[in-house]
């Protein structure tokens, strides 16, 4: 049987500042110019003001752990030698209610908690894509 590629993110006009951020390390979430709220996913329109004056601006990579699931069962095949995976939601530190769907790695032997706080890093998928991923923060 032959392998399954990998499945990677296809960047567009909304998401391209986000993928070329995590291609140079930083994590760029979407920010309103008009009224400066950060939203994240991307969308056309500010959820705030409905300005469409929005782009891509840096934030610190740090956060909390929101909720957090742990796969244990591969759903698609180029993942099966990732499990158990960590799917977890991330709360910034940059504003209240700023969430990112991600996933924490490197997990310590004690695993992760709801609350526990994280950091940003990046895994490199291939040429074009880097995909920011999280780890429990360093004390």
């Amino acid at each position: 049987m032959a392998e399954s590629p990998p499945l990677v993110p296809v960047p567009d006009k909304l998401t391209g500042f986000f993928w070329e951020g995590a291609r140079r390390h930083k994590l760029m979430v979407q920010r309103c110019s008009a009224c400066g709220t950060f939203q994240h996913p991307p969308e056309p329109v500010c959820h705030s003001c409905l300005s469409f004056d929005l782009g891509g601006a840096a934030v610190s990579g740090r956060g909390t752990v929101y909720s957090y699931e742990m796969a244990t069962q591969a759903f698609h095949p180029s993942f099966a030698d990732r499990m158990p995976l960590c799917i977890a939601v991330v709360e910034l530190d940059d504003q209240p209610g700023l969430k990112l769907l991600t996933n924490i790695v490197d997990l310590p032997a004690d695993g992760v908690a709801v609350g526990d706080p994280v950091e940003v890093c990046f895994r490199r998928l291939s040429d074009e894509i880097t995909l920011p991923v999280f780890r429990v923060a360093r004390a």
